[in-house]
């Protein structure tokens, strides 16, 4: 007998994301992948083959993605294209899939490519949807590996300024800066060392990984790709890649001054998504009992901005109905 389950799906330009809904709609399994996407197709092939392999077959498969606006696709739409073809190739035999259009809810393969432009990064409305459906007032924080997603929630519906990527980049409700991905160089182009601001090189050395390793805050399954120079994934190693940055080398001071660096630059980019936050409350739809709904990888920086920001805080998780395991992975995974 087919499985009555539900398989929901990220496609990530980085990352696939799937979660396993069992038939009392609960959370029973969350799994994320690297993916590679820019790299080439088969990434994806690849990626979602050993997803099923963990999770098992599914009668539905419930589908977001941002991963159409990598650079191995002319366009969105044609990315949109392309990722609808694999994941029918991929997923339909086992079961129907539906695409998140944002307002318009799921749609079939054939609307999916027929209106691109809905499918699109659509994923953070997701998330911001259904923190909507549970809690009439809230700021959505979803903080990522590469970027973060700012919604405000206000009369139990997303009151979203933007759509697209560009109007949201706009607007600030999408802010292109993740506790992972993200390189060092477009937190700041200078940073305090030894007395002096030192001027940060434009070369890709190091990474926000690398940051929050060293303050101790990156969650230990949270950096799955590569190190900038392909080293060990250490606090030495990211203490050698921050060093690099300033034209130093680690042996040239201790730890503890490396350690102080990283904080410097981490707080750098709280100051950043806490004042999209700022802008986003300045519109004045919540008062100051609306919590923060902290989503993502990153969202122990969502807590900090939480509480500087004087608000009530509350994890993605605590959302959705799961078993005790997937908890963790539930708000890290959102949508």
């Amino acid at each position: 007998m087919p499985s009555a389950a539900t398989i929901g799906w990220d496609i990530g330009g980085a990352h696939l994301k799937a979660a396993r809904l069992g038939d009392g709609a609960s959370v029973e399994q969350v799994e994320q992948l690297p993916c590679p996407l820019w790299q080439g197709l088969d990434h994806l092939r690849h990626a979602l083959d050993e997803a099923l392999s963990r999770l098992g077959p599914a009668a539905h498969h419930a589908i977001t993605m941002s991963g159409e606006m990598v650079d191995l696709f002319r366009n969105r739409g044609e990315g949109v294209q392309r990722l609808v073809e694999v994941l029918d190739g991929r997923l339909a035999g086992s079961g129907r899939l539906h695409f998140y259009a944002g307002e318009q809810g799921f749609v079939d393969s054939r609307a999916a490519v027929a209106d691109p432009a809905r499918i699109a990064s659509a994923n953070w409305h997701a998330s911001a949807a259904l923190v909507a459906a549970h809690l009439p007032a809230a700021l959505l924080l979803d903080i990522g590996s590469t970027t973060t997603d700012v919604a405000v929630i206000a009369g139990g519906r997303v009151q979203a300024r933007g759509r697209s990527d560009a109007e949201r980049l706009i607007d600030e409700e999408l802010v292109y800066t993740g506790v992972v991905r993200t390189p060092l160089m477009a937190l700041a182009d200078r940073a305090p060392f030894g007395g002096a601001w030192i001027p940060l090189m434009a070369e890709h050395f190091a990474t926000a990984a690398d940051v929050h390793r060293l303050t101790g805050q990156l969650p230990a399954q949270a950096d799955q790709h590569p190190a900038a120079d392909g080293h060990e994934k250490t606090a030495a190693g990211s203490a050698r890649r921050l060093a690099r940055m300033i034209g130093h080398d680690a042996e040239d001071a201790e730890p503890a001054d490396w350690r102080r660096l990283a904080r410097w630059f981490a707080q750098r980019q709280e100051e950043r998504i806490a004042g999209a936050c700022e802008r986003a409350l300045s519109r004045g739809l919540l008062d100051d009992r609306a919590p923060l709904v902290g989503a993502g990888i990153g969202r122990f920086m969502a807590a900090q901005i939480a509480r500087r920001l004087e608000r009530p805080y509350r994890d993605f998780a605590s959302l959705v109905t799961s078993a005790p395991d997937p908890s963790e992975w539930i708000a890290a995974c959102a949508p």
